[in-house]
This record gives C-alpha cells, structure tokens and sequence, in this order.
C-alpha cells in the first residue's frame, strides 16, 4: 500500500539516506518535515526549532560519515527530525514519555548522540573537546556543532569559539539564525559566494597568496591578510567570527538543499582546514502555518 513519506521509508539509518541521489533529498526533507509535525502533534515537545532545520539535518547526515562523524546540536530542541533519520523513527511518538525518547540527544539512546545536554550554549565547548581528543588520536573524522542564534548569544559559547580559534583544531560550527537575522538577506547572489570561498580552488588560492606574501617585510604581510579578510568581511559578513579565528561562510539559505550540500562538501573535502562557521539563515516552524505565524508561541506545544 502507498504511503505518505516513500523515501523517508526506505532511509532508516543515515547510511540508506546517502545512498539516494542529490535530486531526491528535496522530497525526503519534505517527507521528514511532515513526518516531525506528526510525531509531535501526538507527545507534544520543541516543534519550531526543529521544523527549522529540517534541511540542514538531511544535508549533514547526507554529507558526513555519520556516526563517525560526529554531529552536536545544541540543548537538543532541533533534534527531532535527527532522531527520526538516525533509526529512531519506529520511536519518535514515544518522545517525552515514560519510558520512551528523550526531549533531547542522549548519549545512551544511540550512537549517534555524541553529547547529552539540556542546557544551551554547550555544543562548541563539547565539539572542541571531541576534535583535540581526535587529534591527539590521530583520527580524522569531523565534528559538527549546530547552535541557534539564542544559545550562541551565551558567553560560553564565544569562550569556546576563541578556545578553537587559537588552537586552530579542525571543527565545524553551524550557527541556525532563525531569529536574531544578524545577517544581511540571502539570496542567489549570497548563495553563489558562499559556494565559491567554501571551495578549494578558493582556499588554495589564499594559500598560495599566503605563501607569496611570506617573502614580504611583515607590514606588508600583515596588511594583505587585512585586505583579504575586509575584503570578505564587506561582501559576506562575519567579521567577528573571523577575528576569533573562524573562517566563515554565509549567510546562506538553510532551506535550500541545493546550497547546504555543496558548501557542507566543500568543507568535508578540506583536509587541513581551520574552524569554519558556516551562517545558515532558516525560518522557525518552516512548513507548518501555524508555528510560522507565531514562531514564539509554538516554539514548544504541549
């Protein structure tokens, strides 16, 4: 018999999800969406946070090796639709009840919450502490931190980004503004310069401008690396990200899969790559009328 969500079901596990074409990911994000607003409408819990990031979490378990790589959202209000793609899905209208799943990621639910929390503003300490754990290792997997624009307002989370800056350690951080639009509006022209200074040919350009600028006095080394990240500064943004030592990508659409993936493989793909915050602007309760007409009233819905 037919069902409502055909490619949700054949995607248990985030291994099946990778195996389907890029063209397919805007159906089973649109499957998955309706799929989160059935789910909570039964247990109630954090529906607009999660309907938020419905794209951006089918395009990082589509992206990265998960649950080798490893995936950190913070507090855990924007993990639904993660629960239900990562074998969880036969459980989700248990979520918040006696017995069932938790509200939140839980270390001890599945191996694809690395982080239990239920506080905010705690995902960029975690993921630091994963990736310099890696690094002593010698291991080579990613860590992603996913942060709303309210949890990264917390000193905690600036704390961790200067931590991660001057160390200079691998590591991702996704920053989910749906609310504080600390960003100028994203659009195609936004979108298509994110594509290009998250690319390699990019980045091994500054390399080589880099290396040239080496054989200068210092001024005037100084004064070029300025020049290029003003340069970028006025264009893109993020001009505090960066002067905590993040190379930042955005603002880009969090809804538009076509630019999530791209950027996210970009990123994948850099072997010695510097932390990266990447800008994603999204809409809460995206899909559902109701959450997105009164985002703050169904952030949560008993």
């Amino acid at each position: 018999m037919a069902t409502k969500t055909p490619l949700l079901d054949q995607c248990p596990t985030p291994e099946r999800l990778r195996a389907l074409r890029p063209e397919q990911l805007r159906q089973v994000a649109d499957e998955l969406r309706s799929e989160t607003i059935d789910a909570v409408s039964v247990t109630g819990g954090h529906l607009g946070a999660g309907l938020g990031v419905v794209e951006l979490t089918v395009a990082l378990h589509y992206v990265f090796d998960t649950p080798a790589d490893r995936i950190i959202w913070d507090v855990g209000h924007q993990a639904y639709p993660h629960k239900i793609l990562t074998g969880r899905r036969e459980r989700i209208r248990t979520l918040r009840q006696g017995g069932g799943l938790s509200g939140f990621t839980r270390r001890s639910e599945s191996e694809y919450d690395p982080f239990g929390a239920a506080h905010s503003s705690t995902s960029i300490s975690a993921g630091l502490g994963m990736a310099v754990a890696r690094d002593l290792a010698g291991g080579n997997n990613h860590v992603i931190a996913v942060i709303g624009d309210g949890s990264i307002s917390a000193g905690m989370a600036y704390e961790a980004m200067n931590n991660a800056g001057a160390l200079g350690s691998r590591l991702v951080v996704i920053l989910n503004d749906n609310d504080m639009s600390i960003a100028p509006p994203v659009g195609a022209v936004s979108g298509y310069l994110a594509k290009l200074v998250s690319s390699s040919q990019y980045r091994n350009l500054r390399d080589i401008g880099r290396q040239v600028a080496e054989h200068l006095p210092r001024p005037l080394q100084n004064a070029a690396r300025r020049v290029e990240e003003y340069a970028r500064g006025m264009v893109m943004g993020g001009t505090l990200f960066e002067e905590l030592g993040f190379y930042y990508v955005g603002p880009i659409d969090g809804h538009d899969l076509d630019q999530l993936v791209p950027i996210l493989e970009n990123i994948r793909d850099e072997p010695n790559g510097r932390p990266v915050l990447i800008h994603a602007v999204t809409q809460k309760g995206k899909g559902y009328a109701p959450a997105e007409a009164s985002a703050d009233k169904l952030h949560a819905v008993g």
